[in-house]
């Protein structure tokens, strides 16, 4: 079986001319990046203004293993089905970290005959809007820890500067660190770095619909609290100008294309566990303009990626999606039902079974709760039994919705053509799609609507909170947290805050242990459990896998 490395090296990319041209771009639309990649010029949402949208669907699965499920795979290898159905489609997915790149899930490029090229590319440092969005970042933290140093006239307390450092790689060491300026004017205080996915400029990149636009959210963006426990923000700093300065390009969108020349933008890359866990907005609406068809993702699970697609993404952007795919995998639900991860590729009915809630629960709340027509994707590994994808493709009947094979990774576009057909007739019969939120806005506290996303979504008892989340929210709702959304950070791995809770529990608290608000962003993050924003390297990472030969191919990158 060849690697995800060999079938993108076997087959070449076309010229993005090429790309851009089959979505009736011209060349000053956008600026080629080498001879496989562009950003595209805001001239193109210029011209394109007064086009209506197309549809856009939504892909998204049930609670995932660590390896994931296949949703970046799914969602390519759906838009080259929709392709070959003779549909005007475009995918538009996030761009891959690094953190997890040379850590432990790999790349996030799709895979087999379903991913983007130049897969290298995107993998790593592709057009480099990441360290663009670092450089942003650690110059607002700089100027603030300038501003200090420099006779602080704005009264920050140096104990509550609260924008951290952000790099792109999993390093727990930077977690807690002391920082110490000397001289006239040094101080020591403590602080720490979080990885750039997680960084609220990551999450205002994403959701600015411009360069106006971007420059009001990071001059919002708080940076500390003074001595009166005021906020001070990057405006207060006069820091907005030069931070956008250093987005001025990666605010464009990106433009690549699949192993079947299919377009793709990808563009903005903020964690689900952590952040907010889409696409940039900006991204998603040229493809609503540029296509018929936008299939785009959301991080994780739908309990974490569908939520806040539809609660933040969907609400602060004004999208309106028409259908949404629930990726699920046989390993993934056995490993709900109790077996363990070497025992994942044995057929087991019975632990098949019992993990079948799981899937039943994020299927209702993406069709009962959010009102989202939904279709089931059984997305097929090798070790899959006929036995064993005969039980789940049985398995939603309870709740009325379709479930289709998908083979996209082994047959790329072929092996996706039912998924497209069923997205279509979703996609046809919802022609006038309203987003429903799992809470309002307005009219509701951040711990009523924490207490909403628990008891609705995850199926809990309610939120509960510490000493310190408790002084958050009396801190928050002073300066109007209570009428943003609220992006809850926990873990992926369970509907929880205990990633060990796999399947569907019921009957749990979820421990709020702090919140912060994201005053640029427009959202506040709510921290579950043990959750971090500066992840660690596994013990056998896989940068140890990762090797280049003398002629620069690179081996290992998946």
């Amino acid at each position: 079986m060849k690697s995800d490395l060999e079938i993108a090296a076997g087959v070449p990319c076309r010229p993005i001319s090429q790309i851009a041209a089959s979505l009736g771009l011209s060349e000053t639309d956008y600026a080629p990046y080498g001879r496989n990649k562009a950003k595209l010029e805001p001239c193109v949402f210029e011209r394109l203004a007064g086009k209506p949208d197309g549809r856009l669907v939504l892909v998204t699965a049930i609670t995932p293993t660590p390896a994931g499920e296949g949703k970046t795979t799914t969602t390519i290898g759906l838009t080259d089905a929709l392709r070959r159905r003779g549909k005007n489609a475009v995918a538009a997915i996030r761009e891959p970290s690094l953190g997890p790149v040379f850590g432990r899930k790999g790349g996030a490029a799709g895979g087999g005959w379903a991913q983007v090229i130049p897969m290298e590319d995107i993998n790593l440092h592709f057009t480099g809007d990441f360290h663009a969005v670092c450089a942003a970042n650690n110059l607002l933290v700089a100027m603030t820890d300038n501003h200090i140093f420099h006779g602080n006239a704005l009264q920050i307390d140096p104990d509550r500067v609260v924008l951290k450092r952000c790099l792109d790689m999993n390093d727990r060491a930077l977690r807690h660190i002391e920082l110490q300026t000397k001289g006239k004017g040094g101080y020591t205080r403590q602080a720490g770095f979080e990885i750039t996915a997680a960084s609220e400029l990551m999450a205002v990149l994403c959701l600015a619909t411009g360069i106006a636009d971007l420059k009001r959210r990071i001059a919002d963006v708080i940076v500390a609290y003074n001595v009166h426990g005021e906020p001070v923000t990057a405006g207060d700093l006069h820091a907005a100008e030069a931070a956008a300065v250093l987005l001025k390009e990666a605010v464009k969108p990106n433009l690549v294309q699949t192993l079947e020349g299919t377009p793709v933008l990808i563009h903005g890359g903020p964690f689900a566990n952590i952040a907010h866990g889409c696409n940039s907005l900006l991204a998603t609406r040229l493809g609503l303009k540029l296509a018929d068809y936008t299939v785009t993702e959301a991080g994780f699970g739908a309990d974490l990626g569908a939520e806040k697609f539809i609660d933040i993404k969907c609400r602060l952007g004004g999208l309106k999606p028409a259908a949404a795919v629930l990726v699920v995998t046989v390993r993934a639900l056995k490993m709900h039902g109790g077996l363990a991860k070497n025992e994942l590729e044995h057929e087991d009915l019975a632990a098949l079974e019992r993990g079948m809630p799981n899937l039943l629960r994020h299927l209702d709340n993406l069709v009962n709760v959010f009102k989202l027509p939904a279709v089931v994707a059984v997305n097929r590994f090798p070790a899959d039994t006929q036995a064993e994808l005969d039980l789940v493709m049985k398995a939603s009947a309870s709740l009325g919705v379709r479930t289709v094979l998908s083979d996209v990774w082994a047959k790329g576009g072929e092996g996706g053509l039912e998924l497209a057909d069923a997205v279509t007739e979703l996609c046809e019969k919802n022609s006038d799609p309203e987003p429903i939120f799992a809470y309002p806005l307005e009219g509701m506290s951040l711990r009523e609507k924490l207490d909403t996303i628990v008891r609705r979504v995850y199926r809990g008892r309610g939120a509960t909170f510490t000493e310190e989340a408790e002084r958050q929210l009396e801190l928050l709702s002073k300066y109007g947290g209570d009428s943003m959304p609220v992006c809850v950070a926990k873990t992926p791995y369970s509907f929880t805050g205990d990633q060990t809770l796999a399947g569907a529990p019921e009957g749990f608290d979820l421990l709020i242990r702090d919140l912060k608000i994201s005053a640029g962003a427009g959202f506040v993050v709510a921290l579950a459990g043990d959750i971090m924003t500066m992840p660690g390297l596994p013990s056998s990472p896989a940068a140890e896998r990762i090797h280049i030969a003398d002629d620069g191919t690179v081996d290992g990158l998946f």
